[in-house]
């Protein structure tokens, strides 16, 4: 007789794979945003005083 399936643990691997995803997906949004940061020219003496 097969054993019956568990819900609970196919449940929580599907969440635990979406927020690795998630989390993934973050990470190089974070990456981006800080390469153009980077790239952007740095201020002036008069921008920063403004």
């Amino acid at each position: 007789m097969p054993r019956p399936p568990n819900y609970n643990h196919e449940r929580k691997e599907r969440e635990r794979i979406k927020a690795a995803k998630k989390a993934e997906k973050l990470a190089a949004k974070a990456a981006k945003k800080q390469s153009e940061t980077d790239e952007a020219e740095p201020r002036t003496e008069e921008e920063k005083a403004e």
